[in-house]
């Protein structure tokens, strides 16, 4: 289908795609949500395609979900919040957080509410010096949701979580940086040539190992220390036995670089 609500751009091995409503900031919604299934699902499946960049046109990243779109009702007639976090926001954010290839949330600006836990289901965030978050979900009376509620103790700790939760603050792009939510902040000139060239990176690496690491990051999570070390060997040998290990450590001893095919 034509896309309406993103901007989807390719080469070099990089799918960028712009969520495209620039003019409201960028809001999710449900048209959104398809338009962004529909390209992942494309992305996942093409060999071409190394590295995926979800950005936002203009001067925000999103503001989160577009509040004036009709809201959906239950069984009962009522409306029923959680209906469309079941339908749509849940899939992507578990679908972001599980991708095989590497992802990058490019922050060009404000990112606010379901938004921000979207961009911290990518396995990378990079922030221009400009841009914020903010879990701006009890300044209207609602819930973090998105993942907010899972991914922010995992990465700042159960109490200061809460309190970006509780307060619902805007943290600049520094103290992101800072806090470990971000991972570089760039200054606005240069932020979108150096998100092409951290993309272009990815893009010309050694794929497999990348999904490996991811793999192990993620189950990281809930195992123990010797179910880990047991992962990591079983990792190892995959990663040892590819094409890439092979050309890796021979351009080390030829002294050049590597040139990786992703397998």
């Amino acid at each position: 289908m034509a896309n309406t609500a993103i901007r989807v751009t390719e080469g070099e091995g990089v799918l960028t795609i712009a969520l495209a409503r620039p003019d409201r900031l960028n809001p999710f919604t449900s048209a959104m949500h398809a338009e962004l299934r529909e390209v992942l699902d494309r992305a996942e499946s093409d060999d071409a395609i190394r590295c995926v960049v979800l950005t936002g046109e203009g001067r925000a990243f999103s503001a989160g979900q577009d509040l004036t779109e009709d809201r959906i009702r239950g069984a009962d007639g009522a409306f029923d919040f959680g209906a469309r976090l079941e339908r749509d926001y849940n899939p992507l954010v578990e679908r972001l957080y599980a991708f095989p290839k590497v992802t990058i949330a490019a922050l060009n600006g404000p990112t606010v509410g379901a938004a921000a836990n979207i961009a911290l289901a990518c396995d990378i965030v990079v922030a221009a010096r400009s841009a914020y978050l903010q879990q701006a979900f009890a300044k209207i009376a609602l819930v973090p949701d998105a993942g907010g509620t899972w991914s922010l103790p995992r990465i700042v700790g159960a109490k200061r979580a809460l309190a970006l939760m509780l307060t619902a603050d805007q943290i600049p792009a520094d103290e992101l940086c800072r806090m470990g939510l971000v991972y570089k902040v760039f200054d606005d000139a240069a932020f979108a040539a150096e998100v092409a060239a951290l993309a272009k990176r990815f893009a010309s690496g050694p794929a497999l190992a990348y999904r490996l690491i991811k793999e192990a990051a993620r189950l990281s999570e809930r195992n123990d220390l010797k179910t880990q070390l047991a992962l990591e060997a079983n990792l190892q040998r995959k990663a040892g036995a590819s094409e890439d290990a092979n050309e890796g450590v021979t351009a080390f001893r030829e002294k050049r670089a590597p040139k990786y095919k992703g397998r």
